[in-house]
């Protein structure tokens, strides 16, 4: 099982989380990085632990719009909401997380808080945010990926992430990434469930609403949500969940990202809305109920 952050003091927990001026915190507070949320899942998903208990626990197709404002208020309670904040939505998160288990499809026992698949499941959310901002934002150097990831990883202490568990250094975690994708992620019924759902079958939030012409109106978004999560996936990924990716398609992928990074001018008053301290704001309930709410023991 993954570690405890039990033994942290306040002071050491306190330094985990990063501050004003960290990469953490610059990729986190531009909205754009969301277009790589679903490539976020999809990398997790792959992986067979996570797969097993997606199949068996998640409700992202009969509440997609639930299951994204869930995510984001995580990611900004743990990034934006301050060192007790982000400790006690750890804590939080871990204690959601051990009743996720079960047999997979294959008779294999699972947990969700396996040491490769909780460590993983934070490394991709990290991966995701930079390769959000890398390609729909702006383009980062090398060394400030290598800050992102330094940053990211001290966050997994948080969540009980061990020292062995996640790599050192920015140029061990690509090594490790590549060996995750060429030996461990996998296609499965539930990643080609995700594909297609994300593609066409993605419902309403107002189940009222929720028909045929919702799915007219979707699917151009839909292809665009598609796009987006194929194309940040590795070539490798791609081939073995069978995607036929195009020329054409790599041409819509790119168009989309010059697009988006585009916008730049218009972000300053887009961030004046979509703030940390407007999230934080608006979903105070949902944030209290999920993630604050109950004992702050590990």
């Amino acid at each position: 099982m993954a570690h405890s952050d039990a033994m942290l003091t306040d002071e050491e927990a306190a330094a985990l989380v990063p501050g004003p001026g960290s990469m953490v915190w610059r990729c986190g507070s531009d909205p754009r990085s969301l277009g790589a949320a679903g490539y976020a899942l999809l990398l997790q998903i792959a992986h067979p632990t996570v797969a097993a208990g997606v199949s068996q626990f998640s409700d992202y197709q009969s509440d997609p719009l639930g299951r994204l404002l869930r995510s984001i208020d995580y990611l900004t309670l743990m990034v934006f909401g301050g060192p007790d904040a982000a400790v006690r939505t750890a804590r939080s998160l871990r204690r959601m997380h051990r009743r996720f288990k079960g047999t997979a499809a294959d008779g294999r026992r699972y947990h969700a808080m396996e040491p490769e698949a909780w460590a993983w499941v934070h490394a991709t959310l990290g991966d995701a945010a930079l390769a959000g901002t890398q390609h729909f934002a702006r383009p980062l150097v090398p060394a400030e990926r290598a800050q992102f990831y330094s940053e990211w990883r001290a966050m997994g202490r948080l969540l009980g992430i061990g020292e062995r568990d996640l790599p050192v250094d920015w140029r061990g975690y690509r090594e490790y990434f590549d060996r995750m994708v060429a030996e461990r992620l996998e296609d499965s019924d539930t990643v080609q469930e995700f594909l297609t759902y994300l593609r066409r079958d993605v419902r309403c939030p107002l189940p009222r609403l929720d028909g045929p012409v919702w799915r007219l109106a979707w699917a151009p978004a839909g292809e665009l949500a598609w796009t987006a999560t194929v194309g940040l996936l590795p070539p490798p990924l791609r081939e073995r969940f069978g995607v036929h990716w195009t020329p054409a398609r790599q041409a819509r992928y790119e168009a989309l990202g010059a697009l988006a990074r585009a916008a730049r001018p218009l972000m300053p008053a887009v961030n004046r809305v979509y703030s940390p301290e407007n999230v934080l704001r608006w979903r105070r309930a949902s944030i209290e109920r999920d993630f604050l709410a109950g004992p702050t023991a590990a």
